[in-house]
């Protein structure tokens, strides 16, 4: 089963095939990407699944324009800046990975009221008019845990590595992190850094905050940042704990290599970096005058021990395992949730 299939499966329904076409003409309509950060390999694949989907699209006349913009710095009023700039601009549509759940809203509001189509992803606003793609990030977070207790049943330590301070993701998969250890109280978190989902911020938390650990059986993270934690590790005298991946190839490349020589065993799990082009084709299709929940959730891509080495093989080099989305897969998303 390819990767695309796999991921699709839980978001898919049993219904006829539907059409394509358009209600009505979007072929003049222009569709901005604001986005907070660009600074790992997660994001860096996302604007690039961005501009090959939607340049697609371009080419197609399917849109007139779908042009993406990051900000120089993860900063909210920054972000709020450059989404009144495209309010000016004329766009039609705004699809948003927000540096806030919260700070954000007065400026999507003012779009929102200008007549504009918001569509948050990965990173979400809370504003009521937005609409917002992510998968359950609480659960992500929690079935690391559940992961841990199935190949550590006695517990142990565990250290917490997590991402960008302040963001909605960060928020949402620590906190299920946190529902885990509930779960299955024989694990304890023993120590927290915030690694920014990169290897090399990651690396620098983990090497700094190591001398003062006890054992450490397991490390739960948030993705970005497996490997940049083995190094630091590696390093060390430690044994080497069970670290969760994030979908990363240098991840997956670390992770087989020390499958093959010493039948290491773990799990990855990260959202799919192509959900930017779900989001695109969703604002594509309320331009299109679709009635679209406010909110969606998308699956989560998980990678085990037998699927390893088929989705490293499929993941380009520095980059992320990944799915793209087309506009029928968006519309199978948009009906599974009515």
């Amino acid at each position: 089963m390819t990767i695309r299939k796999m991921f699709l499966a839980s978001a898919a329904i049993a219904c006829a095939a539907m059409p394509v076409s358009a209600f009505a003409d979007t072929s003049a309509k222009k569709i901005a990407l604001s986005n907070n950060y660009a600074g790992n390999s997660w994001r860096q694949a996302m604007l690039t699944s961005w501009g090959k989907v939607t340049g697609e699209a371009v080419k197609a006349g399917t849109v007139a324009a779908a042009d993406p913009f990051t900000t120089a710095e993860n900063q909210a009023t920054e972000q709020a800046a450059q989404i009144q700039n495209m309010i000016l601009q004329g766009y039609d549509a705004i699809v948003l990975n927000a540096a806030s759940p919260t700070a954000l809203n007065g400026a999507v509001k003012e779009a929102c009221d200008a007549g504009i189509t918001v569509v948050s992803f990965d990173g979400i606003v809370t504003e009521p008019c937005a609409w917002r793609i992510a998968v359950n990030f609480k659960e992500m977070g929690r079935s690391e845990v559940e992961y841990l207790s199935k190949k550590i049943p006695d517990g142990g330590n565990l250290l917490e590595i997590r991402g960008l301070a302040g963001v909605f993701v960060d928020d949402e998969i620590s906190a299920g992190i946190h529902e885990g250890v509930k779960q299955f109280p024989q694990f304890k978190i023993v120590g927290s850094v915030h690694g920014d989902w990169a290897q090399d911020v990651a690396q620098k938390a983990v090497a700094g905050i190591l001398p003062s650990l006890p054992d450490i059986a397991g490390v739960v993270t948030q993705g970005g940042d497996g490997y940049g934690a083995a190094q630091a590790i590696a390093a060390t005298d430690r044994k080497m704990p069970i670290i969760i991946m994030g979908n990363r190839e240098d991840e997956l490349k670390w992770w087989k290599e020390q499958k093959d020589a010493k039948g290491y065993e773990t799990m990855s799990v990260s959202i799919a970096p192509g959900v930017s082009t779900l989001a695109f084709w969703v604002a594509q299709q309320i331009l299109d005058g679709k009635e679209v929940k406010k909110d969606l959730v998308v699956p989560f891509l998980r990678i085990d021990q037998d699927n390893l080495e088929t989705n490293l093989a499929n993941t380009q080099a520095g980059g992320v395992a990944n799915v793209e989305y087309t506009q029928a897969d968006a519309i199978k998303v948009i009906e599974s949730a009515k």
